[in-house]
């Protein structure tokens, strides 16, 4: 920061403290506050929602990865002798294609429809949040200046030329002020406005691969289904698949290596 920098921030400092205690008038404006709060409220939600994107994307990598694993584990327990059709090696196919295929297939579309342009969207918050901050600056110097004039009025310099330099200076902040304060009470609400039209495509989008994704798990999965025993589902409804767990466990508990390890 420059010296005069540094001294402006000194004095806006001195401006905010002066304005807390009553000394200096504060400037409102209603209507920017609003406009305002609804872009800081559009903000967080589109913060969040570049987060969410990110993180649905790393989610759907994970998952199928953990399918991958399971179906591996699985294949393995298995081993050469449990499965005579070769299901688990056919579900473990299945599952490493779903990973291999669908979801790079779907990593590129994903990126370019829905995590870069709600990317971009949010990159024009640093610029936004500078202006604001900056309008927040004239402010302060136009209501310090003003609160200089009323002080000059009030109680007279034995300068002539003190007043008059200091109404010029007034004038000129609140020139500035006002310049930047009308742009900005401009274009926040149609910036806030355009967050619908901009998002809509990607949020078709969005819709469109989940739905794909769900589509082709639910394919293949439908493709291993049909090796499995039909009557699975209606024993499990009707209670009879809890009946052939629980023998088997208890054919388990009658083996003697069972019941070995307390009286080891």
């Amino acid at each position: 920061m420059s010296w005069s920098g540094f001294k402006k921030a000194v004095n806006r400092a001195g401006t905010s403290v002066m304005m807390k205690t009553g000394h200096v008038d504060r400037t409102i404006d209603r209507q920017f506050e609003i406009e305002e709060r609804r872009f800081r409220t559009m903000e967080t939600a589109a913060n969040k929602l570049q987060k969410e994107a990110k993180g649905y994307l790393d989610s759907l990598r994970a998952m199928t990865a953990a399918q991958t694993r399971i179906a591996e584990t699985i294949d393995a327990f298995y081993g050469e002798v449990g499965t005579a059709d070769g299901i688990s090696g056919y579900y473990r196919q299945v599952v490493e294609e779903l990973d291999a295929e669908t979801v790079k297939e779907l990593d590129g579309p994903y990126r370019t429809t829905v995590l870069e342009p709600i990317s971009r969207f949010c990159a024009y918050f640093p610029d936004i949040n500078e202006a604001i901050k900056k309008r927040q600056h004239k402010l302060l110097d136009y209501d310090s200046m003003r609160s200089k004039v009323k002080k000059l009025v009030d109680k007279p310099s034995d300068d002539a030329q003190k007043l008059p330099r200091a109404e010029k200076e007034a004038q000129i902040a609140k020139e500035v002020y006002e310049r930047l304060n009308e742009q900005l009470s401009t274009e926040l609400p149609q910036l806030i406005d355009l967050r619908v039209p901009y998002l809509d495509p990607s949020f078709e989008a969005l819709v469109k691969i989940q739905l794909r994704f769900c589509q082709e798990g639910y394919q293949k999965m439908a493709q291993v289904q049909q090796y499995l025993d039909a009557n699975v589902r209606e024993e499990y409804a009707q209670g009879a698949l809890d009946q052939k767990v629980e023998q088997v466990l208890q054919e388990m508990r009658e083996l003697s290596i069972a019941g070995l390890g307390a009286g080891a």
